[in-house]
């Protein structure tokens, strides 16, 4: 797995196990909400999220990456710190060290309070709009565009901390879907011939892209090498 060259470290993303929002049919996308503990994986997420971890250590095995390279960032919500733990354990790597690290940047798309606890039926009416117009907001909530803007964030902190590291990126399902169109694009960013990774992100955020995040969706659990 090469990294590219403007790119210190390699990456993995991790969507959260299946978890008691998804088994209820509950959008909870607000931080207040989403960190609560009756909000964390459900029994089958545990399994999904043991699962994953032991893909990823096969994976690290495969690509000679020793555990003190690799890095855990994951988002605020229980779900994901559920998640970040059990995988954790897979690896065999404390949870309570600076190898993992909890960053805001990487929580739920907040869809505002007019889908806030309701079905998950109502997400149609966010893809709509998102295909339409990305950098629309639902109202009171998040674009594509917002979500897009502080992962590339979450990205350059990332790469500005660690070197030559695997780092595994455990977030949610819109989020992931957007961090893999942003990263994609900015892999095949050309039009500058820059090296510089701010740059490259920066140009990937434009309606086109990002209103193609949908093609990425991963499954509850899912992980997926990015780059």
């Amino acid at each position: 797995m090469a990294t590219a060259p403007f790119l210190r470290n390699k990456y993995w993303i991790l969507r959260h196990g299946k978890s008691i929002p998804n088994e209820k049919g509950l959008i909870v996308s607000s931080i207040e909400n989403g960190t609560l503990p009756e909000y964390q994986l459900a029994s089958e997420g545990v399994g999904q999220a043991q699962l994953a971890g032991e893909q990823f250590l096969k994976e690290l095995k495969e690509n000679s990456i020793p555990l003190e390279n690799v890095r855990i960032c994951y988002s605020p919500f229980s779900r994901t710190i559920h998640t970040a733990k059990v995988a954790a354990s897979a690896l065999n790597l404390p949870f309570e060290n600076p190898q993992c690290k909890m960053m805001k940047d990487l929580r739920e798309r907040y869809f505002g309070p007019s889908f806030e606890l309701l079905s998950h039926d109502k997400y149609a009416e966010i893809w709509a709009l998102d295909e339409e117009d990305p950098f629309k907001r639902p109202e009171g909530g998040e674009s594509v565009e917002d979500v897009a803007s502080r992962l590339a964030k979450a990205v350059l902190q990332m790469e500005s901390q660690f070197q030559g590291c695997a780092v595994l990126v455990v977030s949610h399902g819109d989020p992931l879907q957007i961090f893999q169109t942003v990263m994609g694009a900015a892999m095949h960013e050309n039009g500058s011939g820059s090296d510089e990774l701010a740059s490259r992100l920066q140009a990937a955020i434009t309606k086109p892209i990002l209103s193609q995040h949908r093609k990425f969706a991963l499954l509850t659990g899912e992980l997926r090498a990015v780059v």
